[in-house]
């Protein structure tokens, strides 16, 4: 199996003159793409980055992040994708830990990643718009002559993301060439026929995160396709882009199908030209795939994945079936078991998916473990978080996904329920503590805990109780205003939501903020967040 780059360079060495890129009209051939990522590669290499080096690509879906994540990749570098709804709190961790020397950014990120640079190892700033002082502008940065790919072997690292995974500190994930080379062609490969020279992708999902990445950017290139990137999700704009331009494909999570129903005009695009429409990043309503599919005649194919998978495991494919409820069926090349405690393989149910109103699902559930070539190496300096990672079984190393479900007899995979708390907002995931500890910060606060609650768009929300300063300091009745708590600092539920927005990206902050006397907790002091939850489903 070869390298990214070489994949990327068979192709435009097989169809120079086919379209690459498409962004806002202007369209870049694969001869011109593969061109700009060896200029970009020589840049890097001029000035001493190389095999192993990290670059952080702090853009959204621009050409500049396609031609950076290659031209890194072609120069032996390995990529750190960053979000760029990141403040400087959250760049933080990521620049430091990955050691990263080269940030491509945003000119208005800029002074994000210049509060955080004197602590990391970042020594070359590339801006995308205006110019700014403290970096090197993405055209001047290119260097005049290309350089050749570096080869690269399998097992090399390709990308390193981050991810909170079980705990909620980011850890970075190791996907080596292997990983994520198998996984965008077996992605590429579920379109029935394959992606075509002739197919023209939406690039609506992040390419920081690896959806956008592998099953969207990645497989496309792979096969000579067209894509077509979006820097923010507009459902107005999308759902013009696929008319226009006829696209051919598109990927997206929940929420994005729900805008599009939404729309006031929903019915007056056409969407014919799409062949393949692919959901992830969490469960799809039922409701919403339904309304959809009656008002385009265009089916949608859930699929589930992990950032350490590369992402894709199961899907629900054109050829190989699809189940509504389902996640679908393992891909080729992918193990999948659903096992108890002991590693004990739970057996399937005769059909599924189960009404789990009527059904005991603590006798047919277990963790989904997952083992293949798309399975990451490990997340990065993290011994003991590797040894909790990963199981090795019947001569495979089996990844815990962290995901509770079953599976039937005609090989269809459910998922149930998540085994830790973390929080799954539109295909974002949120960790709890993050919030809290910020939260923890705020002079008003004096104890907060964090759970998701239901949301029609998002599947998820974010939700803090708070626990007002004077509440715990035992203040009088002064406290309280009509039986609520209410803190000593002069601060309401709408400030501290802004608190959160202007120090963590959107998605991330409070949607709600509920003030309450005491957390329920445990006699060893674990706040029971179920509680939480029961308590605001039953208001």
């Amino acid at each position: 199996m070869a390298d990214i780059a070489t994949h990327v360079r068979s192709v435009a060495e097989e169809h120079p003159d086919e379209v690459a890129l498409s962004y806002q009209g202007r369209e870049t051939t694969y001869e011109d793409f593969w061109s700009r990522t060896g200029q970009f590669a020589a840049a890097l290499d001029d000035r001493g980055v190389g095999e192993g080096d990290r670059v952080g690509i702090y853009l959204p879906n621009l050409p500049q992040f396609v031609t950076a994540f290659h031209g890194t990749l072609r120069a032996g570098g390995v990529v750190v994708p960053m979000n760029p709804q990141y403040k400087s709190r959250e760049i933080s961790h990521l620049l430091e830990d990955s050691e990263a020397r080269t940030v491509v950014t945003l000119s208005d990120l800029v002074p994000f990643v210049e509060e955080v640079r004197a602590d990391t190892a970042v020594e070359h700033v590339v801006t995308v718009g205006e110019a700014v002082d403290s970096g090197t502008d993405f055209e001047a940065f290119l260097a005049d002559d290309e350089l050749e790919a570096v080869e690269r072997d399998d097992e090399d690292l390709a990308v390193q993301p981050y991810t909170s995974g079980t705990t909620g500190r980011p850890k970075g994930v190791q996907l080596t060439h292997r990983n994520l080379a198998s996984n965008a062609q077996t992605a590429a490969d579920l379109v029935p026929d394959g992606i075509r020279t002739d197919d023209k992708q939406l690039g609506v999902l992040p390419l920081f995160h690896i959806y956008g990445m592998t099953v969207v950017m990645n497989a496309t290139l792979f096969n000579g396709g067209a894509y077509y990137p979006l820097p923010e999700w507009d459902a107005q704009q999308a759902l013009s882009l696929v008319e226009d331009e006829r696209l051919t494909l598109m990927h997206g999570v929940p929420a994005m199908y729900n805008d599009v129903i939404n729309q006031p005009n929903a019915a007056e695009f056409d969407l014919s030209s799409l062949r393949l429409a692919g959901v992830g990043g969490s469960g799809i309503p039922i409701e919403v795939l339904r309304r959809f599919e009656e008002l385009y005649d265009v089916k949608i194919y859930e699929g589930y994945g992990l950032t350490e998978t590369s992402p894709v495991t199961h899907f629900n494919s054109p050829e190989a079936g699809r189940r509504v409820g389902s996640i679908g069926k393992s891909l080729d090349g992918v193990d999948a078991r659903i096992v108890d405690g002991s590693f004990e393989e739970r057996p399937p149910v005769e059909a599924g998916p189960v009404d789990e109103e009527e059904t005991d699902l603590d006798e047919i559930t277990g963790e989904l473990v997952v083992a293949g070539p798309n399975v990451m190496k490990g997340y990065y300096d993290l011994p003991e978080a590797n040894a909790e990672a990963f199981t090795d079984a019947d001569g495979k190393r089996w990844f815990h996904t962290g995901d509770i479900g079953y599976w039937d007899e005609d090989g269809f995979f459910y998922v149930v329920d998540r085994k830790k708390h973390m929080i799954n907002t539109a295909g974002y995931n949120v960790y709890p503590r993050e919030v809290e500890e910020l939260l923890f910060e705020h002079e008003a606060v004096a104890d907060a805990a964090v759970v998701g609650i239901p949301d029609e768009r998002r599947g998820e929300t974010v939700k803090a109780f708070v626990v007002p300063a004077s509440t715990a300091s035992g203040g009088s009745s002064d406290g309280e205003s009509d039986g609520v708590p209410v803190p000593d600092v002069d601060v309401t539920p709408d400030e501290l939501k802004q608190y959160c927005l202007d120090n963590l990206a959107e998605y991330k902050h409070p949607r709600e903020v509920e003030f309450v006397e005491e957390l329920p907790r445990t006699t060893t002091g674990k706040v029971q967040k179920y509680e939480l939850r029961d308590r605001d489903e039953d208001e």
